[in-house]
C-alpha cells in the first residue's frame, strides 16, 4: 500500500486563454502526475480581474478540488455571495471578521483529509490582519484533524512569502506563493519537511506580460498614466508544482515545476 499522494498546486489562471489552457490539459495533467488533489488559483479568470460563477464552475469542472484566490476577489460583486454558499471557494482568511467568504476548507478524499489554508501578504498590498498569525493558527488546527495542510500565500514580497514558509515548515505540507504570476525557480523542501516555492507563475498567455497585453503595459510605464489594462488572448500554459507528500507524516518528499 503507497503512502504517498501526490498534489497539483495550480498558479493564478488568467483571463479565457488560462480558462482554455485548464480545459484541455488539466485532466492529463492529473493523469500524468497521477495527483489525487488539485488546488487552483482563480482570482483572474474573469476577463483577467476577478472570477465570477461562471469561471468558478468551470474551473472545478475542469478539475480543481478547491479554488483559491486573492485580492482581486472583490473586483466582481456578484461573487460575493458565492464565497458565503460554496465550501471549496476560498478568499484570503486574514480579512477582517464580516467579510464576505472563508479562508480555509476541509475536503476529503479518497479516503484523504486535505486542509487548504488562503492567506494575503501585507507587503505593497492592501494591509489585513497578520497573514502569519492567521495562517499559523489554522494549519496547526487542521494539522491536530489529521489533515495534509496547503497553503496558497497570495503575496507581493518574495521575502514574506520566504518568512512565511519557514514560518509554517514542519506544520503545512507545503506553501506556496501566487500573485506575481512569474514563475520562481527555487522549489525546495524546507528543513522541517514543507515544500516551497516563491511564486506558482501564472496560468495563461506566457508571451505578453504578466498575462495582459504588452503594448497596455508599456504605455503606462512611459506615460504613468493608469490605463485599464487588457488580459492577453492565445495559446496558453498551465503553470504551478506538483508535491508528493508523506500521508503517515505529512512531510514532503518531493517538489517539481510544471
Amino acid at each position: 500500500m503507497s503512502h504517498s499522494v501526490n498534489v497539483l498546486m495550480i498558479g493564478d489562471v488568467s483571463g479565457s486563454a488560462g480558462l482554455g489552457a485548464l480545459f484541455l490539459s488539466l485532466q492529463g495533467l492529473v493523469k500524468s502526475t497521477n495527483s489525487a488533489f488539485v488546488t487552483v488559483n482563480g482570482e483572474n479568470a474573469a476577463g483577467g480581474f476577478g472570477l465570477t460563477e461562471e469561471e468558478y464552475i468551470k474551473i472545478r469542472s475542469y478539475g480543481a478540488d478547491v479554488v483559491t484566490s486573492g485580492n482581486h476577489i472583490w473586483q466582481k460583486e456578484q461573487v460575493r455571495p458565492l464565497l458565503d454558499s460554496e465550501g471549496p471557494l476560498l478568499r484570503p482568511m486574514n480579512y477582517p471578521q464580516g467579510v464576505p467568504g472563508h479562508g480555509s476548507v476541509i475536503i476529503e478524499k479518497d479516503g484523504l483529509r486535505y486542509g487548504v489554508i488562503n492567506v494575503q501578504g501585507r507587503q505593497g498590498l492592501v494591509i489585513a490582519d497578520c497573514p502569519f498569525t492567521a495562517a499559523r493558527r489554522e494549519a496547526e488546527r487542521l494539522r491536530s484533524l489529521g489533515c495534509i495542510v496547503l497553503v496558497d500565500f497570495h503575496a507581493e514580497s518574495t521575502s514574506e512569502k520566504e518568512a512565511m514558509g519557514f514560518h509554517l515548515d514542519g506544520i503545512a505540507s507545503a506553501v506556496v506563493g501566487t500573485h506575481t504570476h512569474v514563475q520562481t525557480m527555487d522549489e525546495k523542501i524546507l528543513p522541517g519537511g514543507t515544500a516551497y516555492i516563491t511564486d506558482l507563475g501564472m496560468t495563461g498567455v506566457q508571451g505578453e506580460v504578466i498575462g495582459s497585453k504588452s503594448e497596455v503595459a508599456i504605455r503606462r510605464q512611459l506615460t504613468q498614466v493608469p490605463y485599464k489594462s487588457e488580459v492577453a488572448e492565445g495559446m496558453a500554459m498551465i503553470k504551478g508544482v506538483c508535491i508528493t507528500i508523506d500521508t503517515q507524516t505529512g512531510r514532503a518528499l518531493e517538489i517539481k515545476r510544471i
